[in-house]
């Protein structure tokens, strides 16, 4: 059975073992570094903790002013390895070009396995890997027309150019009454508003007739909750109708 670690000194055998077989010759506790690690003029320093901290990033990051080649290392954590939160800690110790080496006890046995190596991490890549991600964002405060969210905010409902849309078309229909999609988008509610419509993720809106929708009373009752958006709106709508008259 999978046994937990109660020292840093319990993985230090087969961290050692590892590098001796690679040809390095290993030392423990040299000038405040756990392991060291020397193979001619390469050095690597390996540190450990029984658990994934900011102490340890803080000091791995410490020890690369003495070498390129430095490694954390930590018992083989119980959280899913193929989970995003696994994954974004992963993309965080790239980021800090540091190498991961996760330990296992093992039946009294150790196993060691290096997830990754220590290389320098290529930001541009990651920024090129991640262009939709960027225009997603970007898409998304392009949508918003106001800040109404507190930053941090994790437990309450969240202003989404989405919402903000689905309030758009709110105020039109309650203001007009039943609408078409085509009369909606002609008012500038936007492209997706038949999607909003017949997905009704907020429950706001109901099929009149074929083509034709309407606000319902949870849709009248939830605009109260957004005042300020709800003014804005109907101050757009105000101006879009003295236009065309």
């Amino acid at each position: 059975n999978r046994k937990t670690f109660h020292a840093e000194t319990d993985m230090y055998r087969p961290i050692q073992q590892h590098f001796i077989r690679q040809g390095y010759e290993v030392f423990g506790e040299v000038k405040h570094c756990d392991v060291t690690a020397r193979k001619g003029e390469e050095l690597v320093i390996v540190e450990m903790k029984r658990s994934l901290t900011v102490d340890l990033l803080v000091q791995a990051a410490l020890r690369q002013r003495m070498t390129d080649q430095v490694y954390i290392a930590i018992p083989k954590p119980a959280i899913n390895l193929f989970s995003r939160k696994w994954k974004n800690i992963c993309h965080l110790i790239k980021r800090l070009e540091l190498g991961l080496i996760l330990v296992t006890l093992h039946d009294g046995k150790s196993t060691l396995d290096i997830k990754m190596h220590p290389v320098p991490f290529d930001r541009e890549k990651s920024m090129r890997q991640s262009k939709k991600k960027r225009t997603a964002l970007l898409a998304e405060m392009e949508g918003r027309h106001g800040d109404y969210n507190v930053g941090g905010s994790s437990q309450t409902k969240l202003m989404t150019a989405y919402r903000e849309r689905s309030i758009h078309i709110a105020c039109c229909l309650e203001q007009f009454g039943p609408l078409t999609p085509k009369a909606l988008r002609q008012m500038g509610t936007g492209e997706k508003t038949l999607a909003i419509l017949t997905k009704n993720y907020y429950g706001w809106f109901e099929k009149i007739r074929r083509g034709t929708y309407g606000l319902d009373e949870k849709g009248r009752r939830e605009l109260l909750e957004h005042p300020q958006l709800v003014a804005y709106y109907r101050k757009v709508i105000s101006l879009d109708v003295h236009r065309n008259t």
